[in-house]
């Protein structure tokens, strides 16, 4: 009698422990840290394939496609204030998958797609945030091209992938404020692809993901700002890798960096994608983060100091969107605050 009694609680126990286990190993994303928190909707009409760039608390985002119109308005968000204001209009016509980098805190706007048959555009212009105007520099120094990437050094602005209304590219291009000139940039030995996505932590730029000869590409690139040089990282589909690594794979996706380690946020792969990882440079893995907590997109825009992040705008087939998202990384989800 005794034994049988003593027995009973520890069956119900070990039952216990099963339960536990299979309900926390069934649903993988209730374990994915994060929270997403939602901000200020934003003003104008809603659009994908803007182009953006962030100096200090600010995100300046312009161009885009609403659907109908190919746009030129351009914008302000204050990432403190939580508040949009619209700036004075792009200069050159309307587009859409343009690039935009920083150097010495001003903007550069340029290239795109006008809805034109083989209208890719090379043009670009500098905007200067304290006067609130335009000024055209030098046309991009490639063949004009659509969904390329750019990013900034302190000194240069780089300009490179896309697709030039033929085929896609890999080449890569350097401007020089000072000269207002472009120069060819050799050394990046990646695939072609188009809509690719970057992020850079520290003088180290990332670049993965996009898109060519319809396969997503596998490929990871590291550019240094301050050698100018670049290396390749394990493809994402190697064999130290978890097979979970190949959901990173999309194009259209927005990349940001918060204190120290980067990340890639919806995007597409044969359908519009809300799925978040986090890359770690300090031992070359990727950890998958919470998903975006508001409706799938692909071509949204982000906004970053280099410790908050803030995505918006994008399109889900053909819902085009204007709510506005702020990422925190490491907090659980809070299902009250989206």
């Amino acid at each position: 009698m005794n034994t049988r009694f003593e027995m009973k609680p520890f069956i119900f126990l070990m039952i216990g422990l099963l339960s536990l286990t299979y309900s926390c190993s069934s649903d993988d994303d209730d374990d994915d840290l994060g929270n997403w928190t939602k901000r200020s909707t934003f003003n104008g009409e809603p659009r994908s394939s803007a182009a953006s760039f962030s100096i200090g608390n600010m995100g300046y985002m312009g161009t885009g496609y609403d659907g109908k119109y190919y746009l030129k308005d351009f914008w302000q968000y204050h990432m403190d204030g939580d508040a949009w204001q619209q700036m004075a209009d792009y200069p050159g016509i309307g587009r859409s998958s343009a690039v935009a980098f920083v150097i010495d805190n001003s903007g550069y706007l340029g290239t795109g797609y006008n809805g034109d048959i083989n209208k890719e555009l090379g043009d670009f212009y500098k905007y200067d945030v304290d006067s609130n105007t335009w000024t055209s520099i030098a046309n991009f120094g490639g063949i004009n091209r659509r969904g390329a990437v750019a990013f900034g050094s302190e000194n240069f602005g780089f300009v490179g992938t896309g697709y030039d209304g033929n085929g896609d590219k890999k080449d890569f291009w350097k401007y020089d404020p000072l000269s207002d000139s472009w120069t060819e940039h050799f050394g990046f030995g990646g695939d072609k692809r188009r809509n690719a996505t970057t992020f850079r932590i520290g003088n180290k730029v990332y670049l993965c993901t996009g898109i060519n000869n319809g396969i997503y590409v596998k490929d990871f690139w590291v550019f240094d700002v301050v050698t100018e040089k670049w290396s390749s990282f394990k493809n994402l589909d190697h064999d130290d890798y978890d097979d979970d690594y190949l959901d990173v794979l999309r194009a259209s996706a927005v990349g940001f960096s918060m204190d120290g380690r980067g990340y890639i946020a919806c995007g597409e792969n044969y359908g519009a994608k809300k799925t978040v990882w986090e890359y770690i440079p300090e031992n070359n893995t990727w950890d998958q983060k919470l998903s975006f907590e508001r409706t799938a997109r692909q071509d949204a825009v982000v906004f970053e100091d280099g410790h908050r992040a803030f995505v918006s705008l994008g399109r889900n087939g053909t819902l085009y969107l204007d709510d506005t998202m702020e990422f925190f990384p490491f907090d659980l989800e809070d299902e009250n605050d989206n």
